[in-house]
């Protein structure tokens, strides 16, 4: 769901000289702080729905003035490094669903995560961001594009290419989501069996035409990036993506159904501890996280009551496991999804967009980025 930022203060004038500036003491700038990194970050500071720059609608004039427009040039932050300069080379982010952090950091096999990283005590969804789809659209654009609902992409979707994984693609780096409940035959726009628990409003990506060919289920760009979860096995002692986005099913995520593989009776914080405890040491023990890759386990928003209330803002989960991470880092600097958002186009070089702008990035809890 949506959060709030820091913000870039660098007169553009000056711009490409502390560029090179930055670029020359980027090992202090890698070794982050420790704890104390504030500069914006969640809060008051935020409009609660993507400012100006959403337009409320599926499809159509969506875009905010396109890739240019959404840059910073470079600045605070983001010293223009091309992709593969950063000590972090693979990304893998898993998601999961509608808990706070205080209800979930005591969980029998998260409890065991966190002396191994670092973990967030002050990050939330952007102001008032809910309910989970908006979040997701934020995650990939840095705002929820007027998105206010968990309606399927044949409703929500956007025409604008400025969003992650376009950034990535054009940049040349290689990306894949892998969700559990879809079979790869089709482009997944709709929500699965009930005995499946698949819902496409935990994949961002569906939600952009270039993606999807619009809403066209035969899309070659979506079957090829878009994969089952099973297929992350294969991958992690292969070829693995640059960046992986996974998703859990509607169980397995702690999210929880009214009926099907799991109900309202189950106990969602357990399944969805269960599952990290298989899924979290298949990613750790691949090559490519122990090649400077990164692990991001992450809440979409804080706890709701099933069927019924609002989700909180936060503070939610967020989780960071790294060969480069700092063994049992607390922060307490305040984070939202567009500071995954910065870290991640940090990582990649490619421009900030949106509220990524502003936003505080995940820099502290490494000991080199």
């Amino acid at each position: 769901m949506p959060h709030p930022y820091g913000s870039a203060w660098l007169p553009r004038m000056k711009k490409p000289f502390l560029g090179v500036a930055f670029a020359a003491l980027g090992l202090v700038y890698a070794c982050g702080g420790s704890g104390t990194d504030v500069g914006g970050g969640g809060g008051g500071d935020t409009d609660g729905g993507g400012g100006g720059n959403t337009d409320g609608g599926g499809g159509g004039g969506d875009t905010d003035g396109g890739g240019g427009g959404n840059t910073d040039g470079g600045g605070a932050g983001n010293d223009g490094s091309l992709s593969g300069t950063r000590a972090i080379k693979t990304v893998f982010i898993i998601m999961m669903e509608n808990h706070s952090w205080a209800s979930v950091n005591t969980a029998t096999y998260i409890k065991t995560l966190i002396p191994m990283g670092g973990h967030a005590e002050a990050y939330s969804t952007p102001k008032g961001n809910h309910p989970s789809e908006p979040n997701y659209v934020w995650l990939e654009s840095g705002d929820n594009l007027g998105i206010t609902d968990d309606n399927p992409p044949s409703s929500n979707h956007k025409s604008t290419k400025d969003h992650l994984t376009a950034q990535l693609a054009t940049a040349g780096v290689t990306w894949k989501a892998y969700a559990e409940g879809i079979d790869g035959l089709a482009c997944p726009l709709v929500d699965s069996s009930t005995a499946l628990a698949f819902s496409p409003k935990h994949t961002p990506m569906l939600f952009f035409d270039d993606i999807t060919g619009t809403n066209n289920k035969t899309s070659q760009t979506c079957i090829d990036h878009i994969r089952p979860y099973t297929e992350l096995a294969t991958d992690l002692a292969g070829k693995t993506a640059q960046y992986n986005f996974i998703t859990p099913d509607l169980c397995d995520d702690m999210h929880g159904q009214i009926t099907g593989k799991c109900d309202v009776t189950a106990n969602n914080v357990k399944l969805g501890d269960t599952w990290l405890s298989t899924a979290v040491p298949a990613i750790m023990g691949s090559a490519a996280y122990k090649n400077d890759g990164a692990l991001f386990i992450i809440w979409d928003e804080g706890d709701s009551s099933f069927g019924g209330g609002p989700s909180t803002d936060g503070p939610i989960g967020m989780i960071v496991l790294s060969p480069l991470a700092k063994p049992g880092f607390s922060s307490s600097t305040v984070f939202t999804h567009s500071s995954t958002l910065r870290t991640v186009e940090e990582i990649f070089g490619v421009p900030l967009l949106r509220d990524a702008q502003k936003a505080t990035d995940l820099s502290e809890f490494f000991t080199k980025f």
